[in-house]
């Protein structure tokens, strides 16, 4: 691959052969990325995954509304934390379609930053929360209508059931036996599913990242404090709850998200409250009451809604996820449902924090 990068892609960007370096970058799921350096400079390059992402342009159009909002936010002195921004090609385009080889795109690099997989900590827990907060704050005056939707029902859960349905009818590799006590969990949860139709109608739609992992907030490897928020491939119109309960759930165990030892997977509950408390306290003033109320239904419907698709991808035969070991979905399936099991087992003492 770094041989095709280096004479198909980087001359698009005035970059020669001489004296460049190209390694994998991170372990997303969905797009190949790369850290590319030269003696002059570095970015990083991502090839588009459009099997995902089926408009690219209007993923790249997102991605710099987004950053040139953030950064006027920045001058303003209202955003603290860096911003990630597209960079152009020696012809001013935001991307690179070579067709049937790929669309490619680069961002700037963050000299000295550092991402995590697991959060260790309380203070590791605040400091993310608040970042994201910040983050969500910051895009609170972004109105959600210049916002495309780049993957349709991303988070829809009655749409990820349903594809869970269709999986589990199908049943194509033969896989469902070996899992259904995961799918019995998943579709036992009426109650929670008529609650969340009830609490998102009443909720403000905004502008929101939808993908709050702990590795999409980058530290400063000099003194481990925030630096920024990265990966708005998926920003789109939505809600807090989402944004909030997919970086508590990400953030929560002590495990990584394919950890096979469950005994060991727990929601622990110093993190969430102090997750809880720094997300909120970075949004005062924002936040409506409604939505601060909704922030703990959204933990556990980002946990059983990541869980649905993890088990769904692994009974289809692994066609979306990528997988580095047999049965990795079923694994990361299992991991996200006993979060969520662990979520319902102590709701008497989390959710009073949100009220």
């Amino acid at each position: 691959m770094s041989d095709f990068i280096r004479q198909q892609v980087l001359p698009h960007y005035g970059i020669g052969f001489d004296k460049v370096t190209i390694s994998a970058l991170g372990n997303g799921h969905i797009n190949q990325t790369y850290l590319v350096r030269w003696p002059q400079g570095e970015f990083v390059l991502q090839k588009i995954n459009t099997d995902v992402f089926t408009q690219p342009q209007e993923l790249l159009q997102n991605a710099r509304y987004i950053s040139e909002h953030l950064q006027q936010q920045q001058d303003a002195h209202c955003y603290k934390l860096q911003v990630v921004k597209p960079v152009q090609t020696q012809d001013n385009q935001y991307g690179v379609d070579l067709k049937s080889l790929g669309f490619w795109r680069a961002i700037t690099y963050l000299p000295n930053s550092h991402t995590i997989e697991v959060v260790n900590n309380t203070e590791q827990a605040k400091m993310a929360a608040s970042a994201f907060g910040h983050f969500a704050a910051a895009l609170s005056s972004l109105s959600p209508n210049c916002i495309k939707d780049v993957i349709d029902d991303f988070l829809n859960l009655p749409f990820r059931l349903n594809q869970l349905k269709q999986a589990v009818t199908n049943d194509k590799c033969q896989r469902l036996a070996g899992c259904q006590q995961w799918v019995d969990l998943v579709f036992s949860q009426t109650t929670l599913f008529e609650e969340l139709k009830r609490v998102e109608s009443l909720l403000p739609l905004r502008v929101c990242h939808n993908d709050t992992k702990i590795n999409n907030m980058l530290f400063d490897k000099r003194d481990m404090s925030s630096m920024a928020i990265i990966d708005l491939d998926t920003c789109m119109k939505g809600y807090l709850m989402y944004d909030f309960g997919d970086m508590v759930r990400a953030f929560c165990s002590p495990e990584e998200e394919d950890s096979t030892a469950l005994d060991k997977v727990i929601a622990r509950p110093e993190i969430i409250a102090s997750a809880s408390e720094s997300y909120i306290n970075a949004l005062d003033g924002i936040i409506t009451p409604i939505e601060k109320r909704s922030l703990w239904l959204g933990i556990k419907v980002m946990a059983l809604m990541l869980g649905s698709r993890f088990l769904a991808d692994h009974i289809n035969g692994d066609v979306y996820f990528s997988i580095h070991k047999p049965n990795h979905n079923l694994d990361r399936a299992a991991n996200q449902l006993t979060i969520f099991t662990s979520l319902l087992a102590q709701e008497s003492q989390l959710k009073p924090l949100f009220e």
